[in-house]
């Protein structure tokens, strides 16, 4: 068996492009936005979220044209594709009423069907992101999601992924597995378990799926907030970190929390203080490439940036709601208008996301943020993708997660009082996505995410249009 990579000349850090466009959300930096950006020659990032649950609710949609099932026709191991195709793919559609066939919750030790689809829908995204051009793209991945993760890292790997960014955590056990898979070996990932006394790990074995190729090690860079942190990276990470992406508070999706004990605001955001600013300089002294994030999505901030030491930008906001973004059109639309009008409001949620870090929310009515709707929605967890690993008094392991309904969570060990506020990431953020669950006639509510800098998403609305693309967000950046 042989892997047609595409050919880059990204060998280091050193040698990608200036311009990073961010992995967000669930869907929204998809393979189409991650192939637009690196088709112009910067770095496109797939976010690796979700994967799975996209790959099969879009093949239940009808895979309109074709993208899909093409992608699965390259993947390696064309048995593990039939099954896929055979269990969720649906020639004309579902009907707009009907609910969504959802894989299982992936756990510490996934059952083979699972391991299979989270494996394909990684190649899949990486593959179609690849496509048609010789340039750079990335799969970015948060360590607060650790059960997919060596699934997802070796079906990016199958598809020729250039670099690999994981944030929300301390991502020190990556190098060392991206050295594993590029050699075909064996490796593991110690998970965090709450209450546990014993360390438990994942596992995957590249054999057990097929021969395994010849496969290139992806650079890797650490999503940091801290130059403490990034040097505690550099010196004691299991393996080679090629560089950072240093990321205010200010950026979108889930922030680094204050340092120190958590204050707020009256309205409930985090204060974020002196210790928390980002000095340019103190990565600079590490010695290793490093690109800015927050605020970073206008005119001049490219040129400001590297005039600070960074080798660029990593930009988020501006390409969010570029054509070529995985938004649904409405949510769109509505954004677009309202950031055009100024009456888009976004905040720092210190409470939203089950996993405990502030998570950017725009307020937007008919949402999730609204409050109304937000009591109206019955409280489920049936997708999992952020659920907390926890030791039971048996020793065995189970999961939970905040925004379960409380007496689940409860029943669980987990604190009710955690359960306030707790907004489910995983089925609103799929839904913005344009492939809300259905259930009992009621469709999931959307939740849109972006940081603070509207500004950058308003100078890419040159001459007051209503959309614009991939293209107009680099040629803007680099002017």
């Amino acid at each position: 068996m042989t892997i047609d990579f595409m050919k880059t000349d990204a060998t280091s850090a050193a040698d990608l492009p200036p311009i990073i466009q961010g992995g967000m959300g669930v869907g929204v930096s998809g393979w189409r936005l991650a192939r637009a950006v690196a088709s112009e020659g910067q770095l496109g990032v797939v976010s690796g979220t979700a994967l799975d649950i996209l790959l099969t609710r879009q093949l239940q949609l009808g895979d309109i044209g074709g993208h899909l099932r093409r992608a699965l026709a390259a993947f390696p191991y064309p048995e593990i594709a039939a099954k896929i195709l055979d269990r969720f793919f649906i020639p004309d559609g579902k009907p707009d009423d009907a609910t969504f066939k959802t894989p299982a919750m992936i756990s510490h030790e996934p059952s083979r069907a699972t391991q299979e689809l989270v494996i394909a829908s990684s190649f899949v995204a990486v593959h179609l992101a690849k496509e048609g051009h010789s340039g750079v793209v990335g799969l970015n991945l948060l360590e607060k999601i650790q059960p997919p993760t060596l699934l997802a890292l070796y079906g990016a790997m199958l598809a020729g992924v250039n670099v690999v960014l994981m944030g929300a955590g301390i991502p020190r056990q990556i190098p060392k597995i991206l050295d594993d898979l590029a050699a075909g070996q064996a490796t593991e990932m110690r998970l965090d378990v709450s209450g546990g006394s014993t360390p438990v790990a994942i596992h995957i074995n590249p054999a057990d799926y097929g021969p395994p190729p010849a496969l290139r090690r992806p650079i890797f860079l650490a999503i940091v907030s801290s130059p403490v942190l990034a040097e505690n990276l550099r010196r004691k990470s299991s393996g080679r970190v090629d560089g950072f992406v240093v990321e205010a508070s200010i950026a979108g999706g889930h922030n680094a929390p204050p340092r120190g004990p958590m204050q707020l605001t009256p309205d409930g955001e985090p204060i974020y203080g002196e210790r928390d600013r980002i000095d340019p300089a103190k990565f600079a002294e590490i010695g290793l490439p490093f690109w800015l994030a927050g605020g970073y999505g206008r005119i001049g901030k490219l040129r400001e940036a590297q005039a600070l030491g960074a080798k660029g930008i990593q930009v988020g906001t501006a390409f969010a709601f570029c054509d070529e973004s995985g938004f649904a059109p409405s949510v769109k639309e509505s954004v677009i208008s309202q950031v055009k009008n100024g009456s888009l409001k976004i905040h720092t949620d210190a409470v939203a996301s089950p996993t405990g870090f502030p998570f950017k929310v725009a307020r937007i009515p008919g949402s999730i943020a609204d409050p109304a709707v937000y009591d109206e929605r019955e409280r489920v967890c049936d997708l999992g993708v952020l659920r907390e690993t926890y030791q039971k008094p048996d020793g065995s392991l189970g999961f939970r997660c905040s925004a379960e309904p409380a007496a689940i969570y409860a029943s669980k060990g987990g604190d009710p009082s955690q359960t306030a506020g707790r907004i489910c990431l995983c089925n609103s953020l799929t839904a913005s996505a344009g492939v809300a669950q259905v259930r009992h006639g009621l469709i999931e509510p959307q939740l849109i995410t972006l940081g603070d800098d509207l500004e950058a998403v308003k100078e890419s609305l040159l001459q007051g249009r209503d959309h614009y693309t991939a293209k107009d967000v680099i040629e803007r950046l680099l002017a």
